[in-house]
């Protein structure tokens, strides 16, 4: 639970964390007594219906496959108890995620794929409010993905999950892992669409050698490939690989190569 020692404050800055209090968790705190209840009233629920409504937005699947009854729990423990490191409402549902990951006590009945969720769709909010710049001076978006250093738009993500994230829904809840990991890749476009795809355990290991490997040529990190994956023929790797790259550049996932 948020606490705060405000002994040693003057008094309007003791009336200020009493409000607060109050609107965080009025079951537990008092309403300040220079404030009319039925006032109070209207503000607590305007400030939890204003976070409400937001995390629904942000999570609709969650929020759809939740009950009601524990939806409200958990949204009023995180705004009750969740100290927030920053003032920006956008910033909320990264907000929400480190209560998830870090603060909330686990239930019984939560599906085992929550916290995956909930991350898969906080990444869409993420990327349409990502302000990352692209030097396009130091791109050739025309040039040899093969022989040139690929850029990925800093703008796609690529992501693992251990559930289907993409695929959960009312009628769809896995209870237990795949045996395989769902990958994706979720970019913005120039037109700010936000995009997921599926994709590969192949093509997952390849944005990954990229990401990690910003000075290798396309052809050294598909050649990398064919020997992990001890390929009897690595040039069939290497013109699979070749598709895959000129794929992701026609979805702006990658830009190019540096010039």
């Amino acid at each position: 639970m948020v606490t705060y020692n405000t002994a040693d404050r003057p008094d309007f800055v003791r009336q200020q964390y009493a409000f607060a209090a109050h609107i965080r968790n009025p079951e537990k705190n008092p309403c300040p007594e220079a404030i009319e209840k039925r006032r109070m009233k209207i503000y607590r629920e305007l400030f939890y219906n204003n976070v409400e409504d937001f995390m629904a937005n942000t999570y609709p699947v969650l929020r759809q496959i939740t009950p009601d009854e524990r939806w409200h729990a958990m949204i009023r423990d995180y705004f009750s108890n969740h100290l927030s490191h920053t003032p920006l409402f956008s910033e909320m549902p990264r907000e929400f995620i480190k209560y998830l990951e870090q603060e909330r006590n686990p239930r019984a009945d939560d599906p085992p794929f929550m916290l995956e969720l909930a991350h898969y769709e906080w990444v869409e909010l993420a990327l349409s409010l990502s302000d990352e710049k692209v030097d396009e001076a130091k791109i050739d978006t025309q040039g040899d993905l093969l022989d040139g250093i690929p850029i990925i738009s800093p703008l796609a993500w690529s992501l693992s999950y251990r559930f289907p994230v993409h695929k959960i829904s009312p009628a769809f809840q896995p209870k237990e892992a795949g045996e395989m990991q769902t990958h994706l890749i979720v970019y913005r476009d120039a037109n700010f669409d936000v995009h997921f795809i599926e994709i590969n355990p192949v093509t997952a290991r390849l944005m990954q050698l990229i990401l990690e490997d910003n000075n290798q040529s396309g052809r050294v990190l598909l050649q990398q490939m064919a020997a992990e994956l001890n390929h009897p023929q690595p040039n069939i790797v290497i013109q699979g690989g070749i598709e895959i790259l000129n794929d992701l550049r026609k979805r702006q996932v990658i830009f190019g190569d540096r010039t």
